[in-house]
């Protein structure tokens, strides 16, 4: 490659940035990252989005990542704002998603001197190295051009994750000179021969197969879905594998494993096929979920191998290289197994509809509204954990954006993210009043930027699930019950439109009106005036008793 000198470290990044198909940046201007940010916001070919808090730099740029199939930038300032950023990392981390994610540091002369310059922290490096899957300082113009191509490799190679680099801000103003010289990737795993073979004749003998997608089955869609029809398997997601195949297809059950005919579909298969899924606890009851003994496992990552339950077949590799191999000499299910397969799937749909009470007309509404594939990002809360993450359906992996690793707050920032990302679609946002209070400054950035954007709040005036775990365990409420405020209001204070919905029948107009609109909106759904779900809903994990 011919060696090149950039004016500085914005115009250095800039230029990176245009080779990996970004076009718009979140983060926070400061003192520490300037030049970053004003070679961004110069470029005709970028978008720099001001959000409010740093955490949400980072939830932003990894849902425009999920929604694009690819990577987000997110930039912060040094000490304090990249630490503020540090629990959206973890967040990305423990999605494998790709984030780049540039933070400043102090001058070069004076790193590491803990003498107290500002925005100085002690060992930044070692806190990013924690919450990152790569992490670098930038220590020269001569390395800087490398360590943003080691790092950009790193969040993309699977499984990927977040890559932060600190970046001096002297060495910032400063003229860069980059070699160019690429960075190769990692070569993919192939499974062990011997182990395929055996996977390949115990699934052809199978007669009542599953298969159970997750997040890593998302970059081999076309590889689950030919190994679905020529199997006549019934398909359980994780969260993550959701829309791998289209959940219209009368051969997806979902993210229903723990329900009771999800239960009994997989005492009674015979062999097991799971792709990419790390079987998380709130998706296998806190790990109580029993497993055929067939247990065929697919995952690139070694670790994840038995790891959870035991596979009698672990195959390492990539799931595009490792199921045509099974799907060749796979043998077709039983027509008594594939029709009880097509009732399970209505049936778990139907009883959760019914459980759901009021709330399905929200769900229908919105499954009405939206075009096929457009992005539905959702935070942690009651209609997320219950529906959102199960019946309202998904048809492609990328429009599947919630916080995988439990956090709450995450849903506006990946939901305007994930707007900007796909600025042709609408995007709707599921969050709850107490999550979104956690970064209610972002109601700002929502307004300023304008996205096709519908926020549904659900308001019931707290913590809802913990409010249902009190009641449902103990004996008084703790820490639960919120003052919320008035939505209309502070919904004309930020210059959004609002809309209310306090009865089943306002759902299909309210959703209808709101997603088509050319701009945000912000939905409230009154829960008291609603009503309730025939059952409250509690998550599934084990509260000790006397």
């Amino acid at each position: 490659m011919t060696p090149v000198t950039h004016r500085n470290g914005g115009e250095l990044l800039a230029a990176h940035l245009a080779s990996l198909g970004i076009d718009t940046v979140f983060g926070i201007v400061s003192v520490h990252n300037l030049p970053l940010v004003e070679a961004i916001d110069a470029d005709p070919a970028l978008r720099f989005v001001p959000v409010r808090h740093e955490a949400t730099a980072v939830n932003a740029a990894d849902a425009y990542g999920r929604a694009r199939g690819g990577i987000g930038c997110a930039l912060t300032s040094t000490g304090t704002g990249a630490g503020n950023a540090a629990g959206s990392l973890v967040e990305a981390l423990a999605s494998g998603t790709a984030v780049l994610h540039i933070t400043g540091q102090v001058e070069s002369t004076y790193l590491g001197s803990g003498r107290g310059f500002i925005h100085e922290t002690k060992d930044q490096l070692g806190m990013l190295t924690a919450v990152s899957k790569y992490a670098a300082t930038v220590t020269s113009t001569q390395d800087a051009g490398r360590i943003l191509r080691e790092a950009s490799v790193a969040a993309l190679t699977a499984p990927g994750g977040p890559a932060s680099v600190e970046w001096p801000i002297d060495l910032q103003y400063a003229a860069q000179h980059d070699t160019g010289t690429p960075v190769p990737g990692a070569e993919p795993p192939t499974p062990d021969p011997a182990e395929l073979d055996a996977a390949r004749e115990l699934l052809a003998s199978a007669r009542r197969p599953l298969i159970w997608a997750g997040g890593g089955a998302n970059t081999a869609r076309a590889e689950v879905l030919a190994l679905v029809e020529a199997t006549g398997a019934g398909l359980l997601t994780s969260n993550s594998g959701r829309g791998c195949v289209p959940e219209d297809h009368d051969l997806v059950i979902g993210n229903f494993a723990t329900t009771p005919a999800g239960r009994a579909l997989l005492k009674d298969a015979d062999v097991l096929v799971t792709i990419g899924t790390h079987f998380r606890s709130n998706e296998t009851a806190d790990y109580g979920l029993e497993l055929p003994a067939a247990h065929i496992q697919i995952d690139i990552d070694a670790a994840a191998l038995g790891r959870v339950y035991p596979a009698r077949h672990a195959l390492h590799g990539t799931a595009a290289t490792v199921l045509p191999r099974l799907t060749a000499t796979a043998s077709r299910a039983g027509a008594a197994w594939t029709a009880r397969i097509r009732e399970v799937r209505d049936e778990v749909r139907a009883t959760l509809h019914d459980n759901i009470g009021p709330q399905a007309a929200i769900c229908a509404a919105l499954a009405a509204a939206l075009p096929r594939g457009a992005v539905v990002a959702r935070d942690v809360t009651i209609p997320s954990s219950s529906w959102g993450n199960r019946l309202l359906p998904m048809h492609d992996p990328r429009a599947n954006v919630f916080p995988r690793g439990g956090g709450i707050g995450q849903g506006l920032g990946m939901g305007i993210g994930a707007a900007l990302a796909r600025p042709e679609q609408p995007t709707v946002v599921i969050a709850g009043d107490g999550g979104l209070a956690v970064h209610l400054g972002e109601l700002l950035t929502l307004a300023q930027e304008r996205p096709r954007l519908t926020l549904v709040v659900f308001n019931d005036g707290g913590y809802g699930v913990l409010r249902n775990m009190q009641d449902k365990y103990g004996e008084r409420r703790s820490g639960v019950d919120l003052f919320t405020p008035d939505f209309a209001q502070l919904a004309a204070a930020c210059g959004l439109a609002y809309a209310r919905i306090a009865d089943e029948a306002d759902a299909k107009a309210v959703i209808t009106a709101a997603v088509a609109s050319d701009g945000p909106t912000l939905v409230e759904v009154d829960l008291a005036a609603l009503g309730p779900m025939k059952n409250p809903f509690t998550p599934p994990v084990k509260i000790p008793t006397a």
